[in-house]
């Protein structure tokens, strides 16, 4: 497949970077000398220097026989007419624009995106993944990393072990053993700063950051059995009142759970516009590094803490200080994944990283095949595929013992007609059956050639 990325940043270069290896054809565009040089250095990748809403640019860089355009670069504007001038020029066929500011997403103008108005095909909110990545942590405090699969019936949580672990040092396939009844698997391990696939022999460790993927009816025995126990979220403090934080707050204002959250805000008009915004929830204004700001939030009560300014360092500092003040939790937002290596030391219990979200959202729209969604993990460390096996994949009508499936990559659920079951060896694919596998990035390629059928995408 022939694809231009349109912008160089983090996401682009991220975009670039899985999709270089896999045998597609990529041009990266950025009128920025210096990231382009670093594109076509580190990665398989032709670049152009230009802006990628000129014509010329996009001719020099192939759009006349594209498949597809990503733009991603930091204007939405610059987005918005690098797809029309695909779409009016060049007849590219498929067209994702990264769009911020909420005024373009609001539903009432969704007549906007329409192919006779202005042809963008896909339309992608990093605020909005990212509201929508805050609130998964949210619900499920125990774990580091949540993503719901096969209709929402399956989730993949990341796991720390701590020394209290009940079930360390014990073999997965024992695991499998004690817990037959239990519709979970340990897709991934993340230990040393290394991140693999285990065997069935491989034993966990206290430290070990684990993938584990199960039912949603599972997940709370799931967390027992790894020593996290379930608590009930009721009060939240965000930190950061602008569209991530104030998205947050108006879905807790939503939920049948009842949350009280409060919101802190620096920037006096974007607490009144917050303020605004949210009937239930109070807006304080002030900076949540200031512990009388934090107290008068009533952090020490708070069961969890959201830091979503939009300054890692804010977020990372304001986490530490909310735990030391009493927090239960704190989930911090990290655009820098140097930084993630940190948070075990200060303390902070989870992240979200925006570019992983927004990464993981254009990528649902970019594989080939029956390919229904698509998660990064990590710093792209892994892909988790969730795909529709068609008659003719090589993986269906087998047993999954029968099936070469690359070392680094596991099963971890399988939707059979309306029903979500553990994989095991005996277990046969078949036609119509939906999968969500894990696969290490290396891996990923192996993984989609199981489940491709021909070059095709939606």
């Amino acid at each position: 497949m022939k694809i231009i990325i349109c912008g160089a940043g983090q996401v682009g270069w991220q975009i670039a970077r899985h999709l270089s290896g896999e045998n597609n054809d990529v041009t990266v565009v950025d009128n920025n000398t210096e990231l382009v040089r670093r594109a076509t250095d580190t990665l398989d990748v032709q670049g152009i220097t230009g802006f990628a809403s000129y014509p010329d640019v996009l001719d020099k860089a192939g759009a006349r026989d594209a498949d597809m355009i990503i733009a991603a670069t930091f204007s939405d504007e610059v987005n918005m007419v690098t797809c029309q001038v695909a779409h009016s020029i060049f007849a590219v066929p498929r067209k994702i624009a990264r769009l911020r500011a909420q005024s373009y997403l609001t539903a009432v103008y969704s007549d906007l995106y329409r192919r006779e108005h202005l042809p963008v095909d896909v339309v992608i909110s990093p605020e909005r993944e990212v509201a929508k990545a805050a609130l998964r942590r949210l619900a499920s405090p125990s774990t580091f990393d949540t993503e719901y699969f096969l209709g929402g019936e399956a989730l993949l949580m990341g796991i720390r072990l701590d020394d209290d672990c009940p079930v360390v040092n014990t073999p997965l396939k024992q695991l499998s053993e004690l817990f037959s009844t239990l519709r979970a698997i340990v897709v991934g391990v993340r230990r040393g700063g290394t991140l693999f696939a285990p065997d069935p022999g491989d034993q966990l460790f206290a430290g070990d950051e684990i993938y584990v993927f199960t039912h949603d009816n599972d997940a709370a025995r799931t967390l027992e059995i790894f020593g996290k126990p379930v608590h009930r979220q009721e009060r939240v403090v965000i930190i950061g009142g602008g569209n991530v934080g104030l998205a947050v707050a108006q879905e807790l204002e939503k939920s049948s759970t009842r949350i009280r959250a409060r919101v802190i805000e620096k920037s006096r008009d974007q607490a009144e516009r917050a303020a605004d915004a949210l009937s239930r929830t109070i807006v304080l204004h002030g900076d949540g590094l200031d512990i009388d700001i934090l107290r008068e939030a009533g952090v020490e009560r708070a069961d969890a803490v959201l830091c979503v300014s939009d300054d890692d360092k804010t977020n990372l500092l304001a986490s530490v200080r909310a735990k030391a003040a009493g927090a239960g939790m704190a989930i911090a937002l990290v655009n820098d994944p140097t930084m993630v290596q940190m948070m075990d030391a200060l303390g902070i219990d989870a992240y979200v990283n925006p570019r992983a979200t927004t990464v993981s959202s254009i990528l649902r729209h970019i594989r080939q095949g029956r390919v229904r969604g698509v998660y990064s993990i990590g710093d792209a460390e892994a892909e988790v595929i969730e795909a529709q096996v068609l008659s003719t994949s090589p993986i269906a009508g087998r047993e999954l013992r029968d099936i070469d499936i690359p070392e680094g990559a596991l099963i971890g659920a399988i939707r059979k007609r309306d029903k979500v079951i553990r994989p095991t060896g005996s277990t046969r694919i078949e036609e119509g059956d939906t999968v969500a596998i894990f696969a290490l990035s290396k891996d990923v390629p192996a993984v989609e050639a199981l489940l491709r059928v021909s070059v095709d995408f939606f």
